[in-house]
């Protein structure tokens, strides 16, 4: 089992365990070695948000890669996608992602793509843990010429946002679109803009002013609300939202509503169906996207599979199925015949294509999906208990459930990447689900207090 990474990478808060330079730079020498040991004079590149302490952690993981004679690149500030299209593009041999995506900036994360552009498998993970657990990893170190190089990369947003802007088809434009950017002063802050004002569309910007502390904050995929006051104000055709690293998008309609990632899916899913694109007429998603993605799916003669919660759980089903469509409800979008992680910007260009192919609005076009009322809380806790360790409560879910019938479903999950029960209900009446979550949330901090003690 692994004791460090999770669904998305090692996290925590930066400068403390296990994202302290110490363990990150013996990672870098574990990194380093695992790829020594399958590539020819190996390369591994390393990008970051915009948080403050990227600085630190870029350092100490080149300082690490560099220790056991492999070459490492910086490509600063850049989305996740654009690490692993350059990982892929300029024949590295691995890279790694300083973020931690849509967390507050106090903390950090470290997560890594193999040469293909995927983040890699949860057995090379395993290895890298088993290598930095070895008291005798840094024995042996080459010395003199044996030592890594490290080097900058100049133009890693240009070469990013080319690839972007060729997915769009050339035979259309953004020309005439107001489109109003929410770049959670993150990752895309430079790159979102260049693209799709280079597209044609007249851009007013939100969350272009990162300053290392202010990555999210009130601002990009978790916070669209000013988005959506922006959109009305300048009535806008429609508004982008990023998180931190922006490998997700939330979008926010020419009314002013938000659209999450299963509406999302269902025009993009709708339209390729129609279009004979849709690999198998099937779209990926998890166990928490809405029915109702279901139902407008299958008027079109497609399914939804679903999978454990998570974009690499996502992406490992579209690989095993050969889908080319998949994504979250949050916002993590996967197309798959362009991109082989999420991406924010990529997700956009194909809302917009279908956009301006059609003559239609955003408004209009969700109109393809009907939403059941679904309801999520979080409880937070200290120690993750599993469910079949607290049988009152798994009882009492089931109690509900049947409750709810066929046209509903109660989700019990603990987050992969926060200290979080996450408890979601979905249902026919907003306030008997309503009514349902609260009780669930209340009966699931008692059984985890009674458990031993462990609510934060």
């Amino acid at each position: 089992m692994k004791k460090l990474f999770g669904t998305d990478g090692i996290r925590g808060e930066a400068n403390t365990y296990p994202i302290s330079p110490d363990l990150v730079l013996k990672l870098g020498q574990a990194i380093g070695l695992y790829f020594k040991s399958t590539h020819t004079n190996p390369r591994i590149l390393i990008g970051k948000d915009t948080r403050l302490s990227g600085y630190m952690l870029e350092q100490a993981l080149a300082s690490g890669i560099c220790s056991v004679g492999v070459d490492a690149q910086f490509l600063g500030p850049l989305p996740t996608p654009g690490i692993a299209y350059l990982t892929r593009g300029l024949r590295a041999s691995a890279g790694i992602v300083i973020s931690a995506s849509h967390n507050p900036y106090h903390d950090n994360g470290i997560k890594i793509f193999s040469a293909n552009g995927y983040k890699l498998p949860d057995e090379v993970e395993e290895k890298l843990e088993r290598m930095l657990e070895d008291p005798n990893l840094s024995d042996n170190l080459p010395t003199g010429s044996g030592i890594g190089r490290a080097k900058r990369i100049d133009d890693a947003i240009g070469q990013y946002a080319v690839y972007l802007k060729e997915q769009f088809p050339k035979q259309l434009t953004l020309d005439g679109l107001r489109i109003i950017i929410d770049c959670a002063n993150g990752a895309a802050y430079r790159v979102a803009p260049k693209v799709f004002t280079e597209l044609g569309a007249e851009c007013f910007l939100l969350g272009v002013e990162p300053n290392g502390t202010n990555i999210n904050e009130g601002h990009g995929a978790l916070h669209p609300q000013k988005l959506a006051e922006q959109v009305k104000l300048y009535k806008a055709d429609v508004g982008l939202a990023f998180d931190g690293d922006a490998d997700r998008l939330v979008v926010v309609d020419d009314r002013g509503e938000i659209v999450d990632g299963d509406e999302i899916l269902a025009i993009c899913g709708i339209q390729m169906a129609k279009q004979g694109t849709l690999r198998k007429n099937t779209v990926v998603s998890t166990v928490m996207s809405n029915m109702g993605l279901d139902i407008a799916l299958e008027r079109v003669g497609a399914e939804l599979k679903r999978t454990k919660v998570g974009d690499r759980y996502v992406m490992e089903e579209m690989v095993r199925g050969d889908y080319n469509l998949g994504g979250e409800q949050s916002g993590h979008l996967i197309f798959r015949d362009s991109a082989t992680t999420g991406d924010g910007i990529l997700a956009a260009l194909h809302l917009l294509k279908i956009m301006v192919s059609e003559g239609r609005k955003i408004s209009e076009l969700k109109g393809c999906m009907e939403r059941l009322p679904q309801v999520l809380r979080n409880v937070r806790v200290k120690n993750k208990v599993p469910l079949e360790d607290l049988p009152e409560l798994a009882k009492l879910i089931r109690q509900m459930e049947q409750k709810l019938g066929k046209g509903g479903r109660i989700l019990f999950r603990y987050s992969g990447t926060e200290s979080l029960a996450r408890i979601m209900v979905e249902g026919q009446n907003t306030d008997e689900i309503e009514a349902i979550a609260t009780e669930l949330c209340t009966e699931t901090a008692a059984a985890i207090m009674n458990h031993k003690g462990q609510l934060q």
